[in-house]
């Protein structure tokens, strides 16, 4: 059986198997993206409108299109990844990738949104699909040059350690709590690469410390100390957790690019790129650094984003959109350095994202 491709979101006979891939050099037929609130805007958490306690009604300037899945399958030349729950089953929409992801996701609840096991379970049900309707030698060609896009961790902090909603952080450390996310994630990663699966983006965690709910909370909650921050108005222990979770990720997945066979796992570290905003937001065209674009009370945290309207008029000069989610222009800063390495250097590693797909 001959390779299966994709060209335009269209399947492609052996014979025309030349043809470029929907419009670009890479090597990439699909994007299939689990994750928490940095991929999904709602539009994939079913009830979100009344559901959304820890974030905001609108978490994002616009549309999903606007976070950095979207903005890398765009640099990708795919056509618009959709929300799991919005396609219909049709070939047309399977091939080219999907969003799994769910505002609110996280690794260890149970009771969480499109958690990560439930979104694995999605993932698994669609190559079902996907061998139904190809036969399984094309769904498994095409499988091995897809890319998986993963981003947890976010609202694990944000739901169980910060706000302490279970009871983890009176039983374990920051470390230990660090450890238990990184083993979930590494599990996935090998339960992926047993589907065949070869081709895997890690993201971590954004700064939460710097996010203008948690500087809301932590300014408004206690008397701050000169320890509570980091000299840049960002809350320091928050990021040191933050870090550490990133730091294990990223030591887990370089050690298991090594172990498993013929698999290509970059991590992107988007907590560095908007660290790098934040130390020199001039440069990069930035004028708020605290304040949400649209929420309000101090630092526009007080209460989220519950109607476009409420958002700010030169969205672009903000670092932040709402609670806990950066604006676009933030978003395309971090998809430029994560697919050619520019403006920020080695965000993403061991390689670039443009690099993985042409490998």
């Amino acid at each position: 059986m001959g390779v299966i491709a994709v060209a335009n979101g269209k399947l492609l006979s052996d014979s025309d198997s030349d043809t470029p891939l929907a419009g670009n050099a890479s090597n990439a037929t699909a994007l299939y993206v689990l994750g928490d609130s940095s991929v999904d805007c709602g539009d994939n958490t079913l009830f979100y409108p009344l559901l959304h306690h820890n974030l905001s009604l609108y978490p994002c300037n616009g549309s999903h299109t606007s976070l950095l899945p979207h903005l890398l399958a765009e640099k990708m030349g795919l056509p618009k990844i959709l929300p799991f729950y919005s396609q219909n089953g049709s070939i047309d929409e399977l091939i080219v990738g999907l969003n799994f992801g769910s505002a609110e996701a996280t690794i260890v609840s149970s009771q969480s949104h499109q958690s990560l096991n439930q979104q694995l379970r999605q993932v698994f049900e669609t190559l079902q699909l996907l061998q139904l309707q190809l036969g399984e030698n094309r769904a498994e060609n095409l499988i091995r040059s897809s890319v998986v896009y993963l981003s947890f961790g976010k609202d694990d902090y944000i739901d169980i350690f910060l706000r302490n909603s279970s009871g983890l952080m009176l039983k374990f450390s920051s470390k230990e709590f660090a450890h238990i996310l990184v083993h979930q994630i590494m599990h996935v990663v090998r339960n992926l690469y047993n589907a065949n699966f070869r081709k895997i983006i890690c993201t971590g965690i954004l700064p939460l410390g710097c996010t203008p709910r948690r500087i809301w909370e932590r300014y408004n909650t206690t008397v701050v100390e000169d320890q509570d921050h980091d000299g840049g108005g960002c809350v320091k222990d928050i990021n040191e957790m933050v870090l550490e979770y990133n730091t294990m990720l990223d030591e887990h997945l370089l050690e298991l690019n090594s172990m498993l066979p013929d698999i290509e796992i970059v991590f992107c570290d988007v907590y560095r790129g908007i660290m790098k905003i934040l130390t020199d937001p001039g440069h990069y065209g930035f004028e708020e650094l605290r304040s949400a674009c649209c929420g309000a009370g101090l630092y526009g945290a007080m209460i989220g984003c519950l109607s476009p309207e409420m958002a700010c008029n030169q969205a672009s000069s903000y670092v932040w959109w709402d609670l806990y989610n950066p604006t676009q222009a933030v978003n395309s800063l971090l998809a430029d350095s994560a697919w050619s390495g520019r403006p920020f250097s080695d965000i993403c590693r061991p390689i670039t994202i443009e690099e993985l797909l042409t490998t």
